[in-house]
């Protein structure tokens, strides 16, 4: 099968490939091609995958190209996780949010909304070509913001684009492990929009632990979640929201007020921590996989650091900082669908009938089965009064988002801004995109009334 990572350039892209050499089950994937506009850090990434398949027995071949019809011919997978206008563009997202004092995250409010408009022209460009060069491959979109992007493609493509997050499913491990239960043993009931989800219940055996959890507020503490909400909070939810809750209502004014008193915003952390490995890459005498894996170490470990610093929740423990995440939801993706290795995932995809709020066409994350036929969203309990407004509300922005790339509508875009929850004035949303289209020349389409 061969394989096409679309932003193949891409620091996290060792971690699929290094995933991949792990599998040698018959169908599995044996060639990879690497696509990026940036031919510097596809030869900095295909150095450090040489170096992983050092030794390995019939390693996936890796192709790196600039050429986009080339990698995706033939393609039986493609993997997206492009980044329009790279590091640089996320730390102006997050830069002309916090100057009008509210947040600008990559994914949430209006760093996700800049984000979701330069981001989803290209997207949706994209999802054009697959289908007409590479019909019958199946697309994993990890581009944030996810779900958003997954509900562009899916116009073009339909079911066969499929939206991974890492997030969930660490989310699930963390539970299971707190109650010591065995993660790949667990079924977790977790509804909600991509970065805005909730495990409402982990069932071990049939028998749901998640009450056990909320009634012991040791267990409760001992884990990220717990130290990052506070154990009365998860208490009266009576679910365990996925951590970019942090930023919705529930603690948004002081992550505000961290971001606004960081040295740098995380953007821009990852921006020059990621030119410097880019940097050092460009000397052949550099040694590859570990300069790469010191590198993401680095940026592992200071993952959510001024949210964790608000909530007084120290250090990530080491087991948040393994691997097995998105890389590990992929290919288990692949293997379902390519072999037919029936299996269970939290994953984005359209919502047909599963929740009763939201239209059949809206991409949602919730549990899936997976098969050869793809995706298919599991029946869930309805959602809380507490998450209906959120995730109705991040729903409604995301489809004005969606209005405003297809027609180029100013007012549409302000729009999307105005309505999120965590914008709160209408003339802070049209500051808000007069900032971002001075600060993205991409964003110059935005120009009608």
């Amino acid at each position: 099968m061969k394989l096409t990572i679309l932003g193949g350039g891409g620091f996290r892209v060792p971690l699929v490939y290094g995933a991949l050499l792990a599998d040698h089950a018959e169908g599995r994937v044996t060639a990879v091609t690497l696509y990026d506009t940036d031919a510097d850090r596809l030869t900095a990434v295909a150095r450090v995958l040489a170096d992983q398949a050092e030794g390995v027995p019939d390693a996936p071949t890796v192709l790196a190209t600039t050429e986009l019809d080339e990698a995706l011919r033939g393609a039986d997978f493609v993997f997206s996780a492009i980044r329009v206008g790279g590091l640089e563009g996320r730390a102006a997202d997050e830069r002309v949010a916090l100057d009008e004092g509210v947040l600008g995250q990559e994914t949430v409010g209006a760093g996700g909304i800049a984000y979701g408009l330069r981001t989803v022209p290209v997207a949706d460009a994209l999802a054009r070509r697959i289908a007409r060069l590479a019909p019958h491959a199946w697309v994993i979109n990890f581009t944030n913001p996810a779900g958003l992007v997954t509900e562009a493609m899916s116009r073009h493509l339909g079911d066969r684009v499929i939206g991974i997050c890492d997030s969930p499913v660490g989310l699930g491990r963390r539970i299971a492990r707190a109650l010591g239960a065995d993660p790949d043993r667990a079924w977790i009931d977790y509804v909600g929009l991509n970065h805005l989800g909730w495990v409402r219940g982990l069932h071990i055996d049939g028998r749901d632990e998640l009450p056990r959890l909320l009634a012991d507020p040791e267990l409760l503490g001992s884990f990220e979640e717990g130290k990052l909400f506070g154990t009365d909070w998860l208490r009266s939810l009576g679910a365990i929201p996925n951590e970019y809750l942090h930023y919705y209502y529930y603690f948004n004014r002081e992550a505000v007020r961290a971001y606004q008193d960081a040295e740098q915003t995380r953007g821009a952390f990852l921006r020059d921590q990621q030119e410097g490995f880019y940097a050092r890459m460009k000397d052949p005498a550099t040694p590859a996989l570990p300069t790469w894996d010191r590198t993401r170490a680095e940026r592992e470990a200071t993952y959510m650091s001024e949210n964790r610093e608000v909530a007084g929740a120290g250090e990530r423990d080491e087991s948040d900082l393994e691997s097995g995440g998105y890389e590990q939801v992929a290919l288990a993706l692949m293997r379902a669908v390519a072999r037919n290795e029936r299996t269970s995932l939290i994953l984005n995809v359209r919502n047909r009938t599963t929740l009763s709020v939201l239209d059949a066409d809206a991409v949602i994350e919730v549990p899936c089965l997976v098969d050869a036929n793809g995706a298919h969203p599991v029946a869930v309990d309805p959602l809380p009064y507490h998450a209906v407004g959120l995730v109705t509300a991040v729903k409604a922005v995301e489809r004005a988002v969606l209005d405003a790339a297809a027609t180029g509508s100013r007012a549409t875009a302000v729009q999307a801004f105005a309505l999120h929850p965590l914008v709160d004035s209408v003339s802070v949303a049209r500051r808000l995109v007069d900032g971002y289209t001075k600060a993205h020349p991409g964003l110059a389409y935005l120009n009608r009334a």
